[in-house]
């Protein structure tokens, strides 16, 4: 067992990453919808707001469910990105209307943004903002090099637009409810699969041949969703402090 982990610790940096994510996602979103409110005291203004902040995310999410039915064939309906509160208080940011198909081909279409978003954090960071070099700083624990990129980095040319960017995207990729309607057969039937190789003994030979590269691959993903978590805990500090501001000066909050 110990092997085992030591061989897929990139699956234990991915869903602490991904855990990290959700929990700071959905916190974001409740601040930033609070402090407008406060400030507005206009629930139409404050969608209005909210939506503005995170339209290339939608536009992104959207347009990622679109494509994946178009690649697999799938015939899709209405495209919208107006948000619109729903029934149980939640608010829906936009929608792509696909037709219901196969378990796999849903499936597919449904975990398309956060592919298609993964993707696009991974050329920010890579490509636009150099931080590999840093991450290897890092990992190295060359500590006076990494705080000195630090503080270089928002000299990068277009920085905050990137920034704002891999911020709206990776704080908006996550499949919605209805995404995942169709996951847990085709995870069921993943899990009995990989459960009836290791009861037929072939647990040595996919330690040795299919945990390497899948576990480059869990760790390379969890950076860029380490990157991610950065980006909110660095922007959600001023919300915070924002909201319990404006909640003493005017005596209002929401609860």
């Amino acid at each position: 067992m110990p092997l085992f982990l030591s061989s897929l610790d990139g699956l234990f940096w991915l869903t602490l990453a991904l855990v990290a994510l959700v929990f700071l996602q959905r916190k974001m979103h409740q601040e930033i919808q609070v402090v407008f409110l406060i400030l507005t005291r206009q629930p139409g203004i404050t969608i209005a707001i909210f939506a503005l902040i995170f339209l290339p995310g939608v536009f992104l999410h959207e347009l990622s469910h679109f494509l994946m039915a178009k690649i697999l064939g799938v015939r899709t309906g209405k495209f919208s990105l107006i948000p619109s509160p729903m029934p149980d208080g939640r608010l829906q940011m936009g929608y792509v209307e696909t037709e219901r198909t196969d378990l796999v081909r849903d499936s597919l279409v449904g975990a398309a943004p956060i592919l298609f978003g993964t993707l696009f954090l991974a050329w920010v960071a890579v490509d636009r903002l150099q931080l590999m070099v840093m991450w290897d700083v890092f990992r190295l624990q060359q500590w006076e090099l990494f705080f000195l990129g630090l503080s270089v980095l928002p000299q990068v040319p277009d920085f905050w637009l990137w920034f704002y960017l891999a911020f709206a995207v990776s704080s908006t990729m996550m499949p919605s409810e209805s995404d995942r309607h169709a996951w847990t057969p085709p995870l069921l039937v993943v899990g009995i699969f990989f459960a009836l190789l290791l009861l037929a003994g072939a647990g040595p030979w996919m330690l040795a041949n299919m945990a390497p590269p899948l576990n480059e691959f869990l760790r390379g993903t969890a950076l860029v969703l380490l990157v991610s978590v950065l980006i909110h805990l660095f922007l959600i500090l001023p919300f915070l402090l924002l909201h319990r501001l404006l909640t003493r000066l005017t005596g209002l909050d929401v609860a």
